[in-house]
């Protein structure tokens, strides 16, 4: 941004309270942003005071405000307050090297002298309204698994398509993976370093992918039975790893008992209400043909479900709730979550807590999810940002490390801090094409990517087969079989950087600064109280030389202080 006369750019100036800009990390602990022009100010002091203050004039302390992160366009200012204070006035004295201005209550003043109602407020520091993100979550890199694609054996996935029925309704299996297969093979993904799974559905369904659900409380024939998935949860958590399982809620199958008595029975059906939006006497359409009822992508055969419904919103609030205290499972992956109200997902959120409280809920969320990740609807979402944005720089290398940084510190800033943490950082799923595929085949950038994946901030997510080097750009390919025996893997590549993140509490829970983001050289810093690491990546073509930072823990293409081409070396400092 330009300065226009040295005078302050007043409009770029931005913090909304009771937001990521403000909130209550513990009862004495809080985070408060700011927004400004990027190289515009060049200090900012927070003020605080307590807002209930018997006094007429409310004492205010400063405190000096760090410069977190820069994009293009705008730098972040950021502090993390500690007061007893649980009712809090606050404001924000800005210069800029030529003029002073403070930012009080959404407005601007050349004074701090005004009446006590008109600063910022924080009304009260609430237990019930914090993001409480469960704290296991830090520790966590994800194994997502397509149940079909996985294995049906040990080290065994055999394509084997089939149909069985489950009373009287068709369900498919294209490639025939279990339940069972996945509990025989979870010592591979524990030895990959992997400590939770995320599975994509395998309850009751009539296609093989398993998302147009005909019963909610039981595992689909093809998969296995609720006793497979009872033994495997049990495996899995005698072996320290947490299981998420895949909720649809948005949709069910056109086949789904309360759908079959709506076609036959219109609006007389005690469940017509339970589908949004359809007329009178909604007609399944014939092959081709547009439905004239809302649906799932316009797929005749998934009718969207009305979760405004109360009944409906009971009865699945009680799938949330009985697979956790029936099967203990750890957390919920809401499916198309973006098109679920938000009282529903309230509700959801409530009864899985209530279940378990340490249980985590996340949703599919393609684009910026602020608006659901705000302490009440979801713990975090599936961050497909991050795909992007590697792809944008490791795969295709249409922006360099500077833009790359700008569109990371977005990220970094777009949540409150307790949530960053809980963010599902993938770079591909069920959903797309194989990253890999993306990077043309070369493991040089695939190598690059997965190190940045495992060093940034959130939850790293690992689609099955990627670690063996799985390819594909459509959806028959990226749900490819899994094959156990691949030697020209990536395996050797994910097991050294899972393990550098598990070994380095840092990498985990700590801070994230940016050291040096020019042309194709990126480098940044991972550090808390007890410990500090610093990543460096040459993504271009270019030699540079790297500052003695400390132990080297991993490099390539490093030697003497160079760093070459595809090239990257981790210190601890």
């Amino acid at each position: 941004m330009h300065r226009k006369d040295d005078i302050m750019n007043y409009s770029a100036i931005f913090h909304r309270p009771m937001s990521e800009y403000a909130h209550a990390v513990d009862d004495t602990h809080y985070i408060f942003r700011l927004k400004t022009a990027a190289n515009d100010i060049k200090e900012c002091t927070f003020y605080y005071g307590d807002r209930a203050g018997m006094s007429p004039q409310i004492t205010f302390y400063p405190v000096p405000m760090k410069k977190v992160r820069s994009d293009k366009y705008y730098d972040y200012f950021e502090v993390l307050l500690e007061t007893e204070i649980l009712r809090v006035a606050y404001y924000f004295e800005l210069n800029d090297g030529n003029e002073k201005a403070y930012y009080l209550g959404d407005c601007f003043s050349k004074t701090d002298d005004v009446e006590r109602y008109e600063h910022f407020q924080f009304p009260f520091n609430l237990k019930s309204d914090r993001i409480d993100t469960p704290k296991w979550v830090k520790d966590a890199v994800v194994y997502n698994i397509f149940p079909d694609s996985f294995a049906n054996g040990v080290r065994t996935m055999n394509p084997t398509e089939s149909v069985v029925y489950y009373n009287g309704e068709e369900c498919r299996s294209r490639l025939g993976g279990t339940i069972k297969g996945i509990e025989e093979n979870l010592d591979y993904i524990s030895g990959l370093g992997c400590n939770c799974i995320y599975l994509n559905p395998f309850f009751v369904a009539n296609s093989y992918h398993k998302y147009d659900l005909v019963d909610y409380f039981h595992v689909d024939p093809t998969r296995g039975t609720d006793e497979d998935f009872r033994s495997m949860v049990n495996r899995a958590h005698s072996m320290g790893i947490k299981v998420i399982i895949d909720g649809v809620f948005n949709h069910v199958s056109w086949r789904h008992e309360f759908f079959q008595d709506v076609l036959k029975n219109g609006k007389k059906s005690p469940y017509f209400d339970y589908f949004y939006d359809i007329p009178d006497e909604p007609v399944f359409p014939e092959q081709g043909k547009m439905p004239d009822y809302v649906c799932f992508a316009y797929v005749a055969d998934m009718p969207k479900t009305n979760t405004a419904n109360p009944k409906l919103k009971d009865y699945f609030c009680e799938v949330g709730a009985y697979w956790i205290r029936e099967f203990d499972v750890d957390g919920w992956r809401l499916d198309v979550a973006n098109e679920l109200d938000d009282q529903f997902l309230r509700a959801f959120r409530n009864s899985v807590k209530n279940e378990k409280a340490d249980a985590l809920v996340i949703g599919e969320v393609w684009e910026n999810a602020n608006h659901y990740v705000n302490g009440n609807m979801m713990d975090g979402a599936m961050n497909y940002d991050i795909r992007r944005f590697c792809g944008q720089f490791f795969a295709y290398k249409t922006i360099d490390a500077s833009e790359f940084d700008a569109r990371v510190s977005n990220l970094l800033m777009r949540y409150p801090k307790q949530a960053e943490f809980a963010q599902l950082n993938l770079l591909d799923s069920h959903d797309v094409s194989r990253f890999l595929t993306e990077c043309d085949n070369d493991k040089d950038k695939m190598e690059l990517a997965v190190l940045f994946q495992m060093t940034f901030v959130g939850m790293p997510s690992v689609f099955y087969g990627d670690e063996k080097g799985l390819t594909g750009k459509e959806e028959a390919e990226y749900r490819r079989p899994m094959e156990f025996d691949r030697n020209d893997s990536l395996e050797d590549v994910y097991k050294k950087f899972i393990k550098l993140r598990l070994d380095h509490g840092c990498i985990k829970n700590g801070e994230f600064d940016t050291l040096i983001a020019e042309n194709g050289i990126y480098g940044y810093r991972r550090f808390n109280d007890d410990e500090a690491i610093s990543v460096y990546i040459n993504n271009g073509d270019d030699e540079f030389t790297v500052a003695d930072n400390g132990d080297v823990l991993l490099a390539k293409n490093y030697n003497d202080g160079k760093l070459t081409a595809n090239g990257y070396v981790v210190f601890k400092e």
